[in-house]
């Protein structure tokens, strides 16, 4: 946990925000994740891109690639410090993603090459079962202004 003192001494504690929905695992789900995420980051006037993007990214991959029907999956937003880290944890274990060459033939399949781009660190946490978790993290500017609203 990050502590700051202020002037006289006293430690400031950076509280640890949180966010977390369950959605369908739908293309209508996917982009309510993003649409939910940029309005959760507006609230703590963090920058938007290119969190925006990692988020749909990673729920159009749950929607596409971790659908199970009748099981949704969940978004999760923390802000730590510094530090934003997105979650999207779906119930299809058994299908670990990877970033991977796309087929330049091809329109879909950069998703995770994309957030690996955009992420300062990415990664895949198994379970429990049958859940994973597809994560990244995004460093907050701190100085300056903290609030975007492109896109």
């Amino acid at each position: 946990m990050n502590q700051e003192t202020d002037g006289a001494g006293a430690q400031l504690i950076e509280p640890v925000r949180n966010f977390s929905v369950l959605l369908s695992p739908t293309p209508r789900g996917a982009r309510l994740a993003r649409l939910l995420a940029v309005e959760q980051l507006r609230s703590w006037e963090i920058p938007l891109s290119p969190a925006d993007q990692i988020v749909a990214e990673l729920a159009a991959n749950a929607a596409t690639h971790g659908h199970v029907p009748g099981r949704n999956f969940r978004l999760t937003l923390y802000v730590v410090g510094d530090t934003l880290r997105i979650e999207v944890t779906d119930t299809r274990d058994d299908r670990i993603p990877r970033a991977s060459a796309a087929d330049p033939d091809v329109e879909r399949g950069r998703g995770l090459l994309l957030v690996a781009a955009l992420a300062g660190r990415w990664g895949v946490t198994p379970g429990p079962a049958p859940r994973k978790t597809v994560w990244a993290e995004l460093a907050i500017p701190t100085t300056g202004s903290r609030f975007s609203t492109s896109r």
